[in-house]
């Protein structure tokens, strides 16, 4: 009797101890969840990190053309946790999925011609994928809307979003959306089934004051739903926190130029769970990494001149990570997507 107990004991003992090891398992993977929701990187990434500076060519690079191993001024892209890509192909008109190591891109949107008709796109300048209602949601810049196109087997989108100028969006872990109106100056944010918005960031009128945006292209939302929106118009990435009257510069801002405290043209732009900001520097032909606080950047891939070499960009546009910290670049005007594998990571 007394050792039945002493058994009984130890196996009590042991299933609480993997009870709290299992649940302690659960609690990582969902901090790990709620991380790739926000479209950007999904892993820790070192401030020191280094990237390979070469790149290899993941898409398209065969030229300009409307094959299926070729793009025409791609813009967006969005990289799934596969490591599928999907690239808003601007000129083709049609996104486009490459999966890992094809040498031919599936046409999953549009492709169907210049047109406003459901089954078609107009200049579509940037894609996410919304795993929860498995399908993707597309900027339709020059029929100034929205869609959501299925994710398989689709024939035709549905506009979600009218009247908008969008040419860049996101969406955060409540699946709400971040949209860019560009002719407004303004990020609204929509929640699912709301079809007017609430201005998140600009609505000021353009112009370079902190309550104010110019010519905004490209938007990322943190955890703490802070908007981070890259501006052409005033060279500089910024910063709106949640409820925020004004946005606070978080990586140029002095100028248009070369030099390592101002950008050009900036474009796509992405901030990993440090604060440090990624951004497309298009204008000079480089990406560049600013930590939090910093007052000047530093170039991680690119910046030697405008070329199609494999270590270099010609008018970088979007961006994003993958799960391992391999950085993925749209090099728009040679009409490929270059992968940058993380060489140094801490």
């Amino acid at each position: 009797m007394l050792t039945t107990l002493v058994i009984n004991k130890i196996l009590l003992s042991k299933l609480f101890t993997y009870n709290i090891v299992f649940n302690f398992i659960l609690s990582l993977l969902s901090i790990d969840c709620s991380v790739t929701l926000l479209h950007g990187s999904s892993t820790d990434i070192h401030p020191n990190a280094t990237w390979k500076q070469n790149g290899l060519t993941v898409a398209g690079g065969n030229g300009q053309g409307n094959r299926t191993n070729q793009l025409s001024s791609p813009w967006g892209l969005y990289v799934d946790d596969d490591q599928t890509v999907y690239i808003a192909d601007q000129q083709n008109r049609r996104i486009v999925e490459w999966k890992l190591g094809a040498t031919n891109g599936q046409v999953v949107a549009g492709g169907n011609g210049h047109g406003s008709g459901a089954h078609q796109l107009s200049q579509p300048l940037n894609v996410i994928v919304d795993k929860e209602g498995n399908s993707l949601i597309i900027c339709d810049s020059s029929n100034a809307r929205v869609v959501r196109w299925p994710r398989r087997n689709g024939i035709s989108g549905e506009t979600i979003i009218s009247n908008i100028n969008s040419v860049g969006l996101t969406m955060d872990e409540n699946e709400s959306l971040y949209v860019v109106d560009n002719s407004k100056n303004q990020v609204r944010r929509y929640q699912r089934g709301e079809s007017q918005g609430t201005v998140v960031a600009g609505g000021n009128g353009g112009g370079n004051r902190l309550d104010q945006l110019s010519n905004p292209h490209y938007v990322f939302v943190d955890r703490d739903h802070s908007v981070y929106v890259s501006e052409r118009g005033n060279h500089r990435v910024i910063k709106w926190m949640e409820g925020a009257k004004q946005g606070i510069v978080v990586a140029g801002g002095h100028g248009q130029g070369n030099n390592l405290m101002q950008l050009s043209d900036p474009q796509g732009v992405i901030v990993d769970q440090l604060g440090t900001v990624t951004v497309a520097d298009a204008g000079n032909h480089r990406i560049m990494r600013w930590l939090k606080g910093a007052t000047q950047g530093s170039v991680i891939v690119g910046g030697k001149d405008r070329g199609e070499q494999s270590s270099q960009l010609n008018g970088p546009s979007g961006l994003s990570f993958d799960q391992h910290g391999n950085l993925y670049v749209v090099d728009c005007y040679n009409h490929r997507v270059q992968k940058f594998n993380i060489e140094f990571n801490g």
